[in-house]
């Protein structure tokens, strides 16, 4: 699938070898269970742990003849247990291991992805800091707004991806479940002891109540939490694009040494990153659609979600930690440019200021849309001209008539766009010194 692209923790998650030593785990703590019941002898027991081992290959190879994979593992391990294989996956069916295997594969999967997303966070509370008074302008629409810093940004980064990690901790505890009770949920050949006894050991919850699967909103809520969290990092990604753009050029990804951007243009330097990050999103989010697909099944079970499962939820998790590891990469290695952000703040005249001193006749007793209309005449004709904003109200006859030099002056002030950062750092970082640090 997509192991190049990963880190050797989630791969051998999803592992050949991982899947089926948790099968594995599950049958003897079953029959771990049963002997607890009297249905299978110590010494049965006993020996089954001795023996009991598989080979892939010969698993694979008789699963191209019986076309079923858990019947190949069965088959195996009964060729090396020998007569005392007749106790193994009594009263059982095989969603019971495939199920509960699954859910330990999942939640191992999530707590890289909790590890990833702690990294970011460190990353982006770190770069935060540093440029928590970088003044630049803040944009909306993709046009000059009001000033904001870079910090702002990227604190609003940060506390995205808090509530990343709030739905990722909801959704691991909904697929940290599992299953024992036979082919269609009502335990009638496997008493409930044998569930809670096995889930109970492998720190999973007995389903309340379950058919031959668990039902499958579990792992849609899981899928849609990593593509809220895949989209938001495309967020962060396409915003590091738009910046790096060379009309703007206010930050950009990392370009080392000896990289080229183009086989025709020497010159180039692309946010290729970035943009890997952002196409990836993509695919996350199809996965989650796959996945709400496969809730609705026929009756008690069948099987259209397996083969949907063995690709969206190795690739999904995979991918998500990989992208999670390069934007990690990419903030801390993010190149910030606070001479441009100040050069491209002045390149309207002033106009971020334009509320301000609308604000401003407004508390001098003018009507809003007479606040308004002045503000915005004198803006449009400073545009047209190329002046500053400044000088055509400090010339008009209707602001001199409210407004004093000194008082137009005030409404210049960029620091009063700045007053609360440190207020809002705190809240987003109540554990930092955040501290007044306002740079011009």
């Amino acid at each position: 699938m997509i192991d190049r692209y990963s880190r050797p923790r989630m791969v051998r998650v999803w592992s050949p070898e991982n899947k089926v030593d948790q099968w594995l785990a599950i049958e003897l703590l079953a029959l771990e269970a049963l002997k607890e019941l009297g249905e299978v002898p110590e010494a049965s027991l006993r020996r089954i742990r001795e023996k009991a081992r598989y080979d892939l290959d010969r698993m694979n190879q008789i699963e191209q003849e019986v076309k079923h994979d858990v019947i190949a593992f069965l088959t195996n391990v009964g060729e090396y247990v020998g007569e005392d294989a007749r106790y193994l996956h009594y009263g059982m069916a095989s969603s019971d291991i495939l199920d509960t295997g699954l859910a330990l594969q999942l939640r191992e999967a999530a707590d890289l992805i909790l590890e990833g997303i702690a990294a970011l966070s460190r990353a982006l509370e770190e770069k935060a800091g540093e440029h928590q008074y970088t003044v630049m302008i803040g944009r909306t629409h993709g046009v000059h707004a009001e000033p904001i810093t870079f910090g702002l940004k990227l604190a609003g980064w940060y506390q995205e991806i808090q509530r990343s990690r709030e739905r990722l901790v909801r959704a691991r505890e909904g697929i940290c479940v599992g299953k024992i009770s036979g082919v269609v949920g009502t335990y009638a050949h496997i008493p409930p002891f044998v569930e809670g006894y096995v889930c109970q050991r492998l720190g999973l919850k007995p389903a309340p109540i379950s058919t031959q699967i668990l039902q499958r909103d579990r792992h849609a809520e899981l899928l849609m939490s990593l593509a809220i969290l895949a989209s938001s990092l495309e967020k962060f990604a396409l915003e590091i694009r738009h910046l790096q753009r060379t009309e703007v050029q206010e930050a950009e990804e990392l370009f080392g040494e000896g990289q080229k951007g183009s086989s025709a243009m020497p010159h180039k330097r692309n946010s290729i990153g970035a943009e890997q990050l952002c196409g990836l999103a993509r695919l996350i989010r199809s996965y989650a659609w796959a996945a709400l697909e496969d809730i609705p099944l026929w009756h008690e079970r069948d099987i259209s979600h397996s083969s949907v499962e063995r690709v969206i939820l190795p690739d999904s998790t995979i991918l998500t930690d990989y992208m999670l590891s390069k934007m990690t990469d990419l903030i801390a290695h993010l190149q910030v440019y606070p001479r441009r952000m100040q050069a491209n703040l002045q390149l309207t005249g002033g106009f971020h200021f334009s509320q301000g001193v609308m604000l401003a006749l407004i508390r001098k007793g003018l009507p809003r849309e007479e606040a308004y209309r002045i503000v915005q005449r004198q803006a449009m004709d400073a545009w047209m001209h190329g002046v500053e904003l400044k000088e055509l109200l400090a010339r008009s006859e209707e602001v001199q008539r409210h407004l004093t030099a000194e008082e137009l002056s005030a409404c210049f002030d960029p620091h009063n766009h700045l007053r609360h950062v440190e207020e809002i750092f705190q809240r987003v970082f109540p554990a930092r010194n955040c501290g007044p640090q306002v740079r011009d």
